[in-house]
């Protein structure tokens, strides 16, 4: 059963995952860990707006910075991705089975009796 605060933590990351900027960090982090200029590469926007993208990240706990001598790589959180992908399998999973469950009816209706 889910609590107040495991809802806030999912409509964070939902939300944060619902901008195509912030999607497409996670999958160049999901290669490995980067900088934010390494980050920003790929975009049309000041690495500023990339800082406030990875900020929004790191709120949700998707991403995570460490320190490496001047380099602040940002990495990916695989916990909190791990606990995402849980959540919406518990929904798919059930989804799946149904449907196999109908796709068996389907494939044997029932005989109509000759008169």
């Amino acid at each position: 059963m889910s609590t107040e605060r495991d809802d806030a933590e999912l409509d964070r990351a939902f939300v944060a995952l619902g901008d195509p900027v912030r999607r497409a960090i996670i999958a160049r982090l999901s290669r490995g860990p980067a900088t934010v200029n390494e980050l920003a590469e790929p975009f049309a926007i000041s690495t500023q707006a990339v800082s406030r993208h990875i900020q929004v990240l790191e709120q949700a706990g998707l991403v995570t910075r460490s320190r490496d001598a001047q380099r602040r790589p940002v990495h990916l959180a695989p916990a909190r991705l791990e606990a995402l992908t849980a959540w919406i399998d518990q929904y798919r999973l059930g989804t799946e089975r149904r449907f196999r469950a109908l796709d068996a009816v389907l494939a044997h209706p029932p005989r109509k009796e000759e008169s």
